[in-house]
């Protein structure tokens, strides 16, 4: 009996130390974020809306074919500058459903400006089929959904290098910055994917940072007027505090 516990012991010693060891490796192969000076991370910082409509048009020319934004209105890109017909315009490049005709066929019409951005895919068992079974996830709260946010993005999106002789990928791609890094999406990005209707230059680190900026916007639309009430609040806050403080003073000034 006494063997046995020892055994189990053993067992049990080995297992943990097994753990603690392949801890260690993930730790050290895991890389976080870079962090990156955005235009929306100081306190008053606000979405660069020229960095965002670029990211708009990487987002149509490369993502949008795996990637939805399912929770964004086409309407709300007026936040971002652009008026109706320009909303329009940009909606017309997708297919949506139409409503039933007299035979209920359900036919294909060009979206508009009240539709939400169009699906890629019909469902997700298509999604997966056509990548290879990973599933693309929405993007519309991409950057809240992930810890560092923006970082995170940014420094996945130019975290694609040549794996270690060591290590095999199998049918993915090696990331630095990604969890295990394994990860199932080939490189959407090299630099000179798009032709920018500014005239800015292509670059990867030009994209990378245009896309971040536009899917930061799409999951907190409504960041500059949470900062603006905010500070707001705050500055009302000190005001009503000395208010307070010197009425203090004087009440017990006057009662000593």
């Amino acid at each position: 009996m006494i063997n046995i516990i020892k055994t189990y012991k053993l067992l049990f010693i080995s297992f943990f130390f097994m753990v603690f060891i392949n801890s260690l490796h993930a730790v050290e192969n895991n890389i976080k974020p870079e962090k990156y000076d955005f235009s929306f991370n100081k306190l008053n910082g606000k979405i660069d809306k020229n960095s965002a409509q670029r990211g708009l048009q990487v987002y149509i020319e490369i993502c949008a074919s795996c990637h939805g934004l399912k929770n964004v209105a086409y309407r709300s890109l007026q936040e971002l500058g652009y008026n109706k017909d320009q909303i329009n315009n940009i909606a017309a490049q997708f297919l949506k459903d139409d409503l039933p005709n007299d035979d209920g066929e359900i036919l294909k019409r060009k979206a508009r400006y009240s539709d939400y951005f169009v699906e890629p895919y019909e469902n997700n068992q298509i999604a997966k089929i056509s990548n290879n079974g990973a599933y693309p996830p929405d993007l519309s709260l991409m950057v809240k959904a992930r810890k560092d946010g923006a970082n995170y993005i940014r420094s996945l999106l130019l975290g694609y290098v040549d794996a270690p002789s060591n290590i095999d990928v199998g049918e993915g791609y090696y990331n630095k910055y990604m969890a295990g890094n394994i990860i199932a999406m080939p490189q959407p990005l090299y630099g000179d994917d798009v032709v920018y209707k500014d005239g800015t230059i292509p670059t990867l680190e030009q994209e990378v940072l245009d896309i971040t900026t536009f899917l930061t916007w799409a999951a907190m639309p409504d960041l500059e007027k949470r900062r603006s009430a905010g500070i707001k609040v705050l500055i009302f806050l000190l005001v009503m505090t000395f208010f307070f403080f010197f009425s203090y003073r004087k009440i017990w000034k006057d009662l000593k």
